[in-house]
């Protein structure tokens, strides 16, 4: 397997910060697998399903403090931080291994915007509550919300990556939407014309 051709798409979606996501991904793809961070399959689409697809999420973000739950490989914690320098980021992981590959990369690519904390989301104590939080194939909308609500100021805002099903998801959530204050809900579908696959986010407020 080799790595995807740099779609065109991507020096539109990082402008100056083309480089630091060049070697981002070149990073995962030298060591994604042997880390368990990507399948075997990914190289061949690791720009265009996953780089991309996490950057066209970008312009949703405020300024202030985003918080990414299930980080991972950093899908989409470090693709927003390179690509949203103004925005400080603090990504959420369990895991003692995908911990040190996002701290390592942090420290690599200088990313000053960037905080690494080891916990599970229902378990984290951060210094401030968010504005807003992210996450990316991580869980069903209705087990997200108990996941990413309590991390959130009065007010932020729920931006979570979801594939074609994310209506479905919604109308089963229905309990927890109530439950969590969650409201203004929308599933947005991002990259059309830009990216090969489109992006689903649900955007919502939680009071």
């Amino acid at each position: 397997m080799t790595l995807e051709t740099e779609p065109a798409a991507a020096l539109e979606l990082f402008g100056d910060r083309i480089e630091l996501v060049r070697l981002f991904t070149e990073n995962l793809a030298e060591q994604g697998e042997e880390r368990g961070l990507i399948g075997p399959l990914e190289l061949p689409r690791l720009w265009s399903r996953h780089i991309l697809n996490c950057a066209i999420v970008a312009p949703l973000l405020r300024p202030g403090l985003v918080g990414d739950v299930g980080s991972g490989a950093g899908l989409p914690g470090l693709v927003l931080a390179i690509a949203r320098p103004d925005v400080s980021f603090v990504l959420i992981e369990p895991m003692e291994r995908r911990v040190a590959w996002l701290t390592e990369q942090v420290a690599e690519l200088a990313l000053t915007n960037v905080t690494v904390v080891r916990a599970r989301a229902e378990e984290a104590r951060l210094d401030a509550p968010l504005d807003q939080v992210t996450a990316r194939a991580v869980s069903a909308f209705r087990k997200l919300i108990p996941l990413t609500a309590p991390l959130l100021r009065d007010g932020g805002e729920l931006v979570l990556m979801k594939g074609a099903g994310a209506p479905a998801e919604v109308d089963a959530a229905t309990k927890e939407i109530r439950k969590y204050k969650v409201h203004d809900i929308k599933v947005l579908t991002l990259g059309e014309g830009v990216l090969s696959e489109v992006t689903r986010v649900i955007r919502a407020s939680v009071r």
